[in-house]
């Protein structure tokens, strides 16, 4: 049997091969917690108390630091720290750019890039510490970086200021939130498309003024809005202007505005160094960098236009959240919302309430005072940057919050609901909805539309006085107003006759709201 021990020398204690094997995994016990010691020491800083006061990296000048109070009330890394994705971004392309251009070495470069990615990776491990005496994203980024790599870390902010790294990282932000917006607009087309091709067919009262004005098919209504919703009349369709169809152009035509690079403006001025500010914007996907640099660093118009944008679209989503709050009521009954998205009553146990609608419309409340606040913001404010710009951010990200969730909550309330049709079509007689079909049909006859407007009003008159309906006159009577009516006069008259009618481009005609739902079955992509 082979022996377990080994030959050493006679100053050498004789050991087992298990134990030997116990010395090397101490040894690399050791390494190991010699690196989890240095980690501790960067995290352990990174953890001091707010109470332990650092210098500030802008602190060179000032004989002492600020009082709590003021620390309290100027901090923003209780919100901005949103942006740390984005900011790591913006400080590696940065600091690229500075090796590239000599202004720090490709060594300090690489000790940058690897800090901010295990920067990075302790934000979103949640190991990262955010503190409040650094006041906002970058400083605590920057600060942290500088604990852990050292002398490198203090370069990373060369030919660069707080000013243009903000509204680099901003710009960063907002062109993804329009991307996450953007789609969750596309859903909600989806679900108003579909629940449009479950009711192919279905006539509804169209309304003016909340008063019942001419039958339309549920599908013209239903892609009323998803034309609100989409980008199509900008980028396919210039000719049309519609809801829907507007609110994603609006985004996409505020992105391609706002995709213009502040970084390398600095603090207002630019910079004497040699920076190439045309490899930051290639690098960050930014179309070119901003011509001014005093514009880079006070411009505000990209978030007022993101806001109006959100700001509208909440408005065409609050106005689908009421028609559809009215037509869940008793006193409509043309939509029935499923229990998954209605909500009870805490004492009326008969209660069965539209809840997701109902706080879509309330909830455009926030989105239109979000722009609001920024107007407001941004209307005294004198060139160039000034603090009261930290205040751009919360609208901002609220703004965003609350639209992505009202998309999202229509989209859901879409597939779960279903339209009454026994009671829809019970409710058509009323209201004369066909009246302006019946004067389109003596225009056809020859005669002028206001003396066509003035016969039909007066066999309107005639329906009123005697408790009937249009297409119940007799031929006799309708001549008794104008001897132009004739037989084929009760081909226009009743509400199924009235939409075979309409013929013109983008009507409630059943040919035309076959094209428009094809075209959008094609556009979305669904049922491929």
């Amino acid at each position: 049997m082979e022996s377990s021990l080994v030959v050493c020398s006679k100053s050498t204690p004789i050991f087992s091969k298990y134990t030997l094997h116990q010395l090397k995994y101490t040894q690399h016990q050791q390494q190991q917690q010699s690196f989890k010691q240095r980690r501790q020491i960067v995290f352990r800083a990174m953890c001091s108390s707010n109470n332990e006061k650092e210098v500030k990296l802008w602190g060179g000048r000032f004989q002492e630091s600020v009082t709590q109070i003021v620390e309290k009330f100027t901090e923003s890394i209780s919100f901005d720290k949103a942006l740390y994705k984005h900011d790591i971004i913006g400080s590696k392309a940065h600091a690229s750019m500075l090796a590239k251009q000599g202004l720090m070495t490709d060594s300090d470069r690489d000790s940058i890039i690897q800090g901010l990615d295990e920067i990075q990776r302790q934000i979103e491990a949640g190991e990262f510490v955010w503190r409040t005496d650094r006041e906002d994203v970058h400083m605590n980024i920057e600060a942290a970086l500088t604990d852990m790599i050292g002398e490198p870390a203090k370069k990373l902010h060369t030919a660069r200021s707080r000013n243009d790294q903000v509204l680099t990282d901003f710009r960063l932000w907002c062109r993804d939130a329009i991307d996450t917006i953007v789609g969750s607009v596309k859903k909600l087309q989806i679900s108003l498309v579909m629940l449009a091709m479950k009711n192919q067919g279905l006539i509804v009262p169209g309304y003016t003024h909340l008063q019942r004005a001419q039958p339309v098919l549920v599908q013209h209504l239903l892609l009323a809005y998803v034309e609100q919703l989409s980008c199509d009349a900008y980028y396919i369709l210039p000719q049309c202007f519609f809801q829907l169809e507007r609110d994603a152009g609006r985004l996409l035509d505020c992105k391609a505005r706002l995709n213009f690079c502040p970084l390398g403006a600095c603090a207002l001025a630019g910079t004497g160094l040699p920076i190439d500010r045309f490899m930051t914007s290639d690098a960050l996907g930014f179309t070119a960098p901003m011509r001014n640099s005093i514009d880079a660093v006070s411009d505000r118009d990209f978030v007022l236009e993101f806001l109006s944008a959100n700001a509208i679209t909440g408005v065409h989503l609050s106005r689908l959240g009421e028609e559809w709050v009215l037509w869940a009521s008793e006193e409509f009954g043309f939509i029935t919302p499923s229990d998954s998205v209605s909500t009870g009553s805490s004492i009326m146990p008969q209660k069965k309430n539209p809840d997701p609608m109902e706080l879509v419309r309330g909830k455009s409340a926030r989105v239109i005072g979000d722009l609001v606040t920024l107007l407001t913001l941004c209307k005294g404010l004198p060139l160039a940057y000034n603090r009261d710009l930290q205040e751009d951010k919360e609208p901002v990200f609220d703004s965003v919050k609350t639209i992505v969730g009202m998309l999202e909550v229509s989209a859901e309330f879409a597939q779960n609901i279903t339209f009454n049709g026994e009671r829809i079509r019970k409710s058509l007689p009323a209201g004369h909805l066909d009246a302006t079909t019946l004067a389109d049909y003596l225009v056809k006859k020859g005669i002028p539309f206001r003396t066509s407007h003035d016969i039909v009003g007066r066999s309107v008159a005639l329906c009123v006085s005697k408790n009937c309906q249009l297409q119940d006159l007799s031929l006799d009577e309708f001549r008794s107003i104008s001897p132009e009516f004739e037989q084929d006069v009760y081909e226009y008259l009743g509400v199924e006759n009235s939409v075979k009618n309409f013929s013109s481009y983008g009507s409630t005609g059943s040919e035309c709201v076959e094209s428009q739902l094809d075209y959008w079955t094609r556009k979305l992509a669904i049922g491929s």
